[in-house]
């Protein structure tokens, strides 16, 4: 694969790309032997990652690390590692559609709630009318625990044949199903997308570009569900300073 400048970034590490780059590096991976995984850290993933050794080492060894979060992006100055800039994965699913509708390429959506997947998926088609969205499909919940419901998830999506998995579980449950299926479910390249169905289904506002720039999104955001976003916002993704404080050079 092209060569990819992966950088150290507090407790993890980042793959120093643009989103062109990320997109031209999926293509490539695509057409790799084996079945290869994408990951997206933002601030809230990097505090987990510090209470999970089991989802750091899967971030750590995904073929390609990601940037999903302007707040990132500006600690990486603080500390001297800068990284290029942000891959939002709002922004870089449809990268990732872009490509597939350009090459042909088998899309299999997963995860996310039933109603929420539907009108996602009708979105993207909409968008993309000669996409081939080979499936979409929202597992029951907790289906990660129960052998038959997992191995059937496994057969759905290795009987699709598709190239592209984009999984909308949420971290660390997104990173963890990957990680311990991809080689049973067997598609060359699977992507966490997290909360993204979302906004693609016009669940969730985006915020305004400026506070996008400003690394403000996660405040809009909060405004929208405050009782839900509180705890995330104000108590965990708090604690990434410390680790800044922790990991600063000099």
């Amino acid at each position: 694969m092209s060569n990819i400048q992966r950088i150290k970034f507090l407790n993890t590490f980042i793959d120093n790309l643009t989103a062109q780059e990320a997109k031209a590096c999926v293509d490539e991976l695509i057409n790799e032997p084996g079945n290869h995984y994408v990951v997206t850290p933002n601030s809230d993933i990097v505090v987990k990652m510090q209470d999970d050794p089991e989802l750091l080492d899967i971030c750590n060894k995904a073929d390609l690390i990601l940037t999903d979060g302007q707040i990132v992006v500006k600690l990486s100055r603080m500390i001297g590692t800068p990284i290029k800039e942000r891959v939002a994965m709002t922004d870089f699913v449809w990268n990732v559609m872009d490509l597939a509708d350009e090459k042909g390429y088998k899309v299999f959506l997963f995860g996310g709630k039933e109603e929420v997947l539907e009108k996602a998926t009708e979105k993207i088609k909409e968008k993309y009318p000669r996409l081939n969205i080979i499936d979409s499909y929202s597992p029951p919940f907790g289906f990660e625990n129960n052998k038959e419901q997992l191995e059937a998830a496994n057969q759905r999506i290795k009987k699709s044949d598709a190239d592209i998995l984009i999984v909308f579980l949420g971290c660390p449950k997104q990173e963890k199903f990957i990680a311990n299926n991809k080689d049973k479910y067997c598609v060359p390249i699977s992507i966490t997308m997290g909360g993204c169905v979302d906004f693609i289904a016009g669940k969730v506002k985006r915020a305004p570009q400026w506070m996008q720039d400003a690394g403000l999104e996660w405040f809009y955001r909060f405004l929208q569900e405050p009782k839900r976003m509180f705890k995330r916002y104000f108590v965990d993704d708090i604690r990434i300073f410390g680790l800044v404080k922790a990991y600063k050079k000099g």
